[in-house]
Parts: C-alpha cells; structure tokens; sequence
C-alpha cells in the first residue's frame, strides 16, 4: 500500500503566509481608525470608551476587574476611572461587603453614553454584513471562526 504524504507546496504556503500577515494588518488598521473615530463620535479617549463598554452586562466593576480585562497597571485604571468620574459617566462606591474595595459603576449618563457606543459598534458592524450576500455572510463568519480557533491554538503553544 501507498501512503500519500501530503507535501506542502512551500512557495503557496510563504505566499498565503505573507497574505495572512497583510490582511490582519490591514484589518488591524481599519479597527484602529474606527476606535479614532468613535474617540471623536463621543467625546472620549479610547481607554474611556475601552473601560464602557466593560460594563455591558456588568452592574459593578472593581479597579482590579478593569485593569485584568484591558491588561493595564491599576493605575493606569485609576486614571480612566477619574476621567470618567469627571464626564459624570461613572461613580464609585465602598463595597458593602468589603469596605476596602470601591466598585465602580455606570451613572445613568453613563449608560446613556454606553448605549449609545454599543448601538454604532452594532451598526457597523450591521452595515459590514450588509455589503456581501447572505452566502458570503455565512461564509465569512464561519472562515473567521475557524481563524480564530487557528490563532487560540497557536497561542496555546506559545505559552
């Protein structure tokens, strides 16, 4: 019996390769002159709008909780929190149960401010969807779901 070996065409794969890399790239970019844009729809600095949209399904954050989900220093949190203390998006209250921690939550404007952010990121994200065909759409999101499965596993092994 034969056993075919799959053999990697090594030309195709540095090309798909360097494809890959471009396209992230350039996706990359598009990601980053929409977060400029929404810094100006709304008024924020991107970590302001980053720590808002934290909120979504979350009554309370604490400093901790906020600085682990952005990957920052607490500090670093502290600044964005007393940023948006000032707008009047956020307050921040003891912790009943715990009197050394202050947990930081939505002001009404905040939420106001937070709907709003979540509506647009919707709506982009709508008209995106809205410029291929309902195949392509599929298709498209079942590719970037096995993309993503791709890059975890990668990520796994680098650790």
């Amino acid at each position: 019996m034969n056993e075919v070996t799959p053999r990697i065409n090594e030309e195709l794969i540095r090309y798909q390769t360097q494809r890959l890399q471009d396209l992230i790239v350039e996706m990359l970019h598009c990601c980053e002159d929409r977060k400029s844009f929404m810094s100006q729809k709304f008024g924020l600095p991107a970590a302001e709008l980053k720590c808002l949209m934290l909120f979504e399904g979350e009554r309370y954050l604490t400093v901790k909780g906020v600085a682990q989900k952005l990957e920052v220093a607490k500090s670093r949190v502290t600044k964005i929190v007393n940023g948006l203390i000032e707008k009047g998006l956020v307050v921040q209250i003891d912790d009943p149960e715990d009197g050394r921690i202050r947990l930081i939550s939505l002001t009404s404007a905040g939420q106001k401010k937070s709907d709003e952010i979540d509506a647009f990121q919707k709506e982009i994200h709508r008209k995106i969807l809205l410029q291929m065909d309902g195949n392509e759409r599929k298709n498209v999101l079942s590719h970037l779901e096995l993309l993503r499965s791709a890059m975890e596993g990668v990520k796994e092994q680098l650790v």
